[in-house]
């Protein structure tokens, strides 16, 4: 059986403002590539003797830019009236498999991961606990005391290398972070998901079915052109507003973590896409059109008007339209604060 991939696409994408916009967020940008982040995403699981047609689950407003970006005139595309968060959205996308058995794959549409090769073989890793009833996770090995991600404290052993899950860890403070990382059997949670939709949707049914049910209700009255699906948008605001992390994996019983490195990153700010760019000989990254002189470590991406600085180091700059942000790296968190 072709495994379906799950595309959520509903992120705003506020912590790379003023790139990412609530019009074109983040997921939509060619960020560290010729492509966009969303449809690297989709290239990953274009091999059509593994993968069956995408379903992507995406906010309203986004339907233009994603059939302008998605090539698959297969691809479901699953219209959010509202923005309900990961569970609800992935309820609507099991709802809609065209096989209640059908293997699920769950991908955030803006994330970049280097190491294709080694996220396809936890994929096949994952398969037989999957097809066995299993939640499996994805947990990411850290590369460092992160604190802007979610941690998986991982249990006893299971079969293919996989692991069960003995809890899930909000985002820790630094020193928490590096107690985990020295205590080893922790991974990064990078929000990636395998399993059956009907598994998934029985979860659901015992820990969630208020959020089952509305999500019932606004598929059963949905309206359909083409190969977009808007859910009824009174039923779906009824939906309990949760994270899959919260409304399920943390309760259910049979869940497990396939261990990955796979160079990920969530790209969650421009400090993050500071170390994912090329550097020149005094660290500096530069997209567009900039002038430098005795200047180092600072990311300049613009995208029109021709940025110059002189003597400075160790600053973002970027400049988009109208807008321009300069603050230091490793503050880069705050940018939300702009967004609004």
């Amino acid at each position: 059986m072709a495994i379906v991939p799950v595309i959520l696409s509903g992120g705003g994408g506020t912590r790379l403002w003023p790139l990412s916009t609530p019009e074109k967020p983040k997921q939509f940008l060619a960020l560290t590539d010729d492509r966009t982040m969303f449809q690297l995403t989709l290239d990953r699981v274009s091999n059509a003797e593994q993968y069956a047609a995408p379903i992507i689950v995406a906010n309203s407003a986004h339907a233009g830019l994603i059939e302008n970006q998605c090539a698959d005139e297969n691809a479901i595309i699953l219209l959010e009236p509202c923005a309900r968060n990961t569970a609800p959205a992935i309820a609507l996308a099991a709802l809609s498999a065209s096989d209640p058995k059908a293997i699920l794959l769950v991908m955030p549409s803006d994330h970049v991961i280097n190491n294709v090769a080694a996220f396809h073989a936890a994929t096949q890793a994952a398969l037989p606990l999957v097809e066995a009833g299993w939640l499996v996770t994805y947990g990411i090995t850290p590369t460092g005391p992160e604190t802007g991600y979610g941690y998986i404290q991982m249990g006893d052993a299971l079969s293919g290398g996989l692991q069960s899950v003995a809890r899930f860890v909000e985002k820790p403070d630094l020193a928490r972070a590096t107690a985990m990382l020295a205590e080893g059997n922790h991974s990064w949670n990078g929000g990636i998901f395998l399993f059956r939709a009907d598994v998934y949707l029985g979860a659901l049914s015992v820990h969630a079915p208020d959020m089952l049910a509305a999500a019932h209700k606004a598929m059963a009255a949905a309206t359909h052109s083409g190969n977009r699906i808007t859910p009824d948008a009174q039923a779906f605001a009824e939906c309990p507003s949760d994270s899959i992390d919260y409304a399920i994996m943390e309760k259910a019983e049979r869940v497990a973590v396939v261990p990955v490195a796979m160079g990920w990153s969530d790209v969650g700010s421009w400090d993050a896409l500071y170390e994912l760019n090329a550097k020149d000989d005094t660290g500096n990254a530069i997209t567009g059109a900039a002038r430098i002189e005795g200047a180092s470590g600072n990311l300049i991406h613009t995208d029109g008007i021709r940025v110059s600085i002189q003597g400075v180091d160790d600053l973002i700059v970027v400049a988009n339209g109208k807008e321009v942000l300069i603050i230091p790296r490793g503050q880069s968190q705050d940018v939300k604060k702009f967004s609004s």
